[in-house]
Formats: structure tokens, C-alpha cells, sequence
């Protein structure tokens, strides 16, 4: 019997702990938030802000036109997606707290099932969400997402004011919404 060289030779063990380091790399990987790019806000800002409109998850209808006067948070995301999961509860809180000031937040749910979008918005709090479904992603594309999740805020006027790749944090909020939200 022919003997492989050394560096060759590898173990049940080799095998285990590298299997475990791999997955703990894609586990990091998704649950990770993507690294804002700084300049994506000045990339949108003064841009008309996509068309957005159809039937909402609970069969409502929702139009990004008749939201003109708002100031709208359109979150792009994913049951799937860890880091989605994590900044929900937040943007949902937001709405909450700044919806008498003019803010409504939309989520725009990318390649996703209906039955895991619900199981989310329960286990998050954010039931009342609005969520217009995109299953195919033509939609997400349409406003130039790159990743999930994703968050663009468009101004009273219609145009993008500002863009959030990766998870929105509540200083970021305060620093780029709150401020549209005076006067």
C-alpha cells in the first residue's frame, strides 16, 4: 500500500475542526451588518425617489406617492436575513414615536415567503408593519439595493434623502430622519 505524503494525511479531527471553523465564518458572515458606505447618502440624495406601490402582506394596498408629505423609511429586508431581525424592533419604534411628526416606514420584503415574513414581524413586535412583498427582487433592483437589509429614507417632497446600507442604528436615525422632522 502506497503511503500519501504528510500533508496529506488528515484526520476525522482535521476534518471536524475545520468543518466548525467554516461554519462559524458563514454563521459571522450573516449575522454580521454590512459596512455602511458613507457615500451612498450623497450617491442618492436629491434623486426621485423610485415608484413603489401594490399589495401590501395583509392585503392592503400601499403607494409610495400617496405617502407625498410624509417622511418615509422604505426597509428593505428578509426573514432570513439575521441583521434584519435584529434592527426591525428599532425601525418599527421609530414609526411609533415619530409617526405624529410625519414618518411612515414601509418594508420592501425581498425573495421571502409570506408565511416567514409573518413569522417575523410576530416574533419582532412589528406586527402593523407594512410590507409590500418583492419575491422575484425586480422591485429591490429597481431602487438600486444592493444588499439586505437596506434602508432609504425619501423626504416629504418625494426624493431620496438618504441611503443606510446595513443595519440602521438609533444615532443614525436621530442624525438623518429626526432632522427632517422639524418644522
Amino acid at each position: 500500500m502506497r503511503r500519501r505524503p504528510g500533508w496529506l494525511r488528515v484526520g476525522p479531527a482535521t476534518v471536524l475542526a475545520l468543518t466548525v471553523a467554516v461554519g462559524a465564518l458563514i454563521a459571522f458572515g450573516l449575522r454580521a451588518p454590512a459596512t455602511p458606505n458613507p457615500g451612498e447618502a450623497t450617491a442618492v440624495a436629491g434623486r426621485p425617489a423610485p415608484a413603489l406601490s401594490g399589495a401590501t402582506l395583509d392585503g392592503g394596498r400601499f403607494a409610495l406617492s400617496d405617502a407625498r408629505g410624509q417622511v418615509v423609511l422604505v426597509n428593505v429586508f428578509a426573514s432570513w436575513c439575521g441583521p434584519c431581525r435584529d434592527e426591525l424592533p428599532l425601525l418599527v419604534d421609530a414609526e411609533r414615536s415619530w409617526s405624529p411628526r410625519g414618518v411612515r416606514l414601509v418594508g420592501l420584503n425581498i425573495r421571502d415567503g409570506a408565511d416567514a415574513v409573518r413569522a417575523l414581524l410576530d416574533e419582532t413586535g412589528a406586527t402593523g408593519f407594512t410590507v409590500v412583498p418583492d419575491p422575484d427582487g425586480t422591485r429591490a433592483v429597481e431602487w438600486g439595493v444592493r444588499g439586505v437589509p437596506e434602508t432609504f429614507v425619501v423626504g416629504r417632497d418625494g426624493r431620496l434623502v438618504d441611503r443606510r446600507q446595513g443595519v440602521v442604528t438609533r444615532q443614525w436615525l436621530e442624525q438623518r430622519v429626526a432632522p427632517l422632522l422639524a418644522g
